[in-house]
């Protein structure tokens, strides 16, 4: 979650409006609660309400926002589901049975999904995102590789290892540092703006936990070869003994590729892959918190990481970072899978897929702009500024499209290529060709008033779009 400081603005309470009646049953209407410490006295529910209600508009229009993966639209049945099961812990599967067997149910449809050797064998579990399935499969990793080097490991001079593309999802550098791992990164190059195979199987040694590869890179919404990297490891360990697994961090793209990609191996099929993350709350389309992170079989998931505990009645085993969670979302979860079926997802996805390739060529219509790539993998797209472009740049592009209520990311890629900065567009359930239209036509209308500029304007790049803590 976002680390907060302490508050950053002079008012000190929140203004009341007289039609809100009473602010407390002996206060007067416009008495007014403090804005950072608790107030002495309560106020009545109604006005508790509406001041949260009010400032809440000044949020952006989660629908309009193109920077998130998150889903921002499910049909009112799965709302009410999930309002039914808001009160219900997750973790207590003694207390609700039904709520543990549908978790239990949805690891088995993704190992059925994701092509697990015996899919019954397969285990899993449900997790708050994607962040925390992959410190879980991280944890994992580590403990593998602890186990199989018990005679050196723990020693100072003895560090693991994790190979990745520098494009990987923050979440895999916390785990690094959380963990005290060391995080060897494959820089792009060029126009290869993820994992080269060949260059993750040189950073290899008899220290390395194992490598993580992308299914949907957040940067630019292209899948990592897997299988080729899985091919490299081969190699390596014919010439060398070395045995490295590989994990797949599927937040977006484990959800869409399995439907409109059916022909591509990257998952359990590939013999080297001990394990899987996606972010129900992503392509899985549920609503944010739920995620999932499945190991192909009980060898891959040291029994040393599972506890259980007796003191919610029964016996119980968990593995996560995080005790309490609600169970709405795994609900949700279920609800989605038993509503869509392939066939549904596919649809979805394919909606979803179709929309990005059409808004990104009417993009490149436009002139003045360059894809990176095309929608044409996961519903997203990258692009930047054409090279003759001189009067904007990606970051006036953002915030000129911010006056429309559009939230379009504008970013400087990681290193090796920091001299390239991106507009990404991110295609979800929800966003229509209606909305893509608007935004085509909304993108349309400011570009000659860019061009007239004498040269780019936004000169604080992080306050154009970022999130200041």
């Amino acid at each position: 979650m976002p680390l907060h400081e302490g508050p950053q603005h002079d008012g000190q309470h929140l203004s009341v409006n007289p039609f809100l009646g009473p602010a407390n049953p002996v206060g007067d209407m416009t008495e007014a609660p403090p804005r950072h410490r608790l107030p002495a006295t309560p106020v009545a529910p109604s006005t508790a309400y509406q001041l949260v209600h009010d400032e809440l508009m000044l949020d952006g229009n989660a629908r309009l926002n193109l920077a998130t993966f998150v889903t921002t639209w499910m049909e009112p049945e799965a709302g009410a589901l999930m309002a039914e099961c808001r009160d219900k812990n997750m973790i207590d599967k003694d207390e609700y049975p039904r709520t543990a067997e549908l978790e239990r149910r949805c690891v088995a449809m993704l190992a059925d999904l994701w092509h697990a050797p015996d899919p019954s064998a397969a285990v899993g579990c449900s997790t708050t995102g994607s962040s925390e399935a992959c410190m879980l499969a991280g944890m994992a990793l580590k403990r593998r590789w602890a186990l199989g080097n018990a005679d050196r490991y723990p020693s100072r001079d003895t560090r693991p290892n994790l190979v990745m593309g520098v494009n990987v999802q923050v979440c895999w550098e916390k785990f690094c540092t959380y963990w005290e791992v060391e995080a060897r990164q494959v820089p792009m190059e060029g126009e290869r703006f993820h994992l080269d195979p060949r260059a993750a199987a040189e950073l290899c040694d008899e220290n390395t936990i194992g490598v993580v590869t992308v299914l949907g890179s957040t940067f630019d919404g292209s899948y990592e070869p897997v299988a080729e990297v899985c091919a490299a490891l081969d190699e390596l360990q014919e010439r060398t003994g070395l045995d490295v697994p590989v994990h797949v961090d599927g937040a977006s793209g484990a959800m869409v590729a399995p439907f409109l990609d059916e022909d591509l191996v990257w998952d359990f099929r590939l013999p080297r892959v001990a394990s899987i993350n996606t972010s129900g709350h992503k392509y899985g389309l549920v609503y944010p918190g739920v995620g999932w992170a499945l190991w192909r079989d009980a060898d891959a998931l040291p029994e040393e990481l599972v506890f259980r505990v007796n003191y919610l009645g029964g016996d119980m085993p968990t593995f996560a970072l995080n005790f309490s969670r609600p169970g709405a979302q795994v609900v949700a979860q279920y609800y989605t899978f038993l509503r869509l079926g392939r066939e549904g997802y596919r649809a979805v996805q394919q909606a979803a897929r179709d929309v990005a390739g059409g808004l990104a060529a009417r993009i490149e219509a436009l002139g003045g702009f360059r894809l990176l790539t095309r929608g044409d993998r996961l519903p997203v797209f990258a692009f930047t500024t054409a090279d003759d472009v001189t009067a904007y740049d990606v970051f006036d592009v953002s915030r000129r499209m911010r006056e429309h209520g559009w939230l379009v990311p504008a970013y400087a890629f990681p290193a090796n290529r920091q001299d390239l900065s991106v507009l990404r567009v991110v295609c979800r359930n929800g966003f229509s060709e209606d909305l893509a239209d608007l935004f085509a036509e909304d993108l349309a209308r400011l570009l000659p008033e860019l061009r007239r500029q004498p040269h780019p304007l936004t000169r604080d790049r992080d306050a154009a779009t970022g999130f200041h803590h």
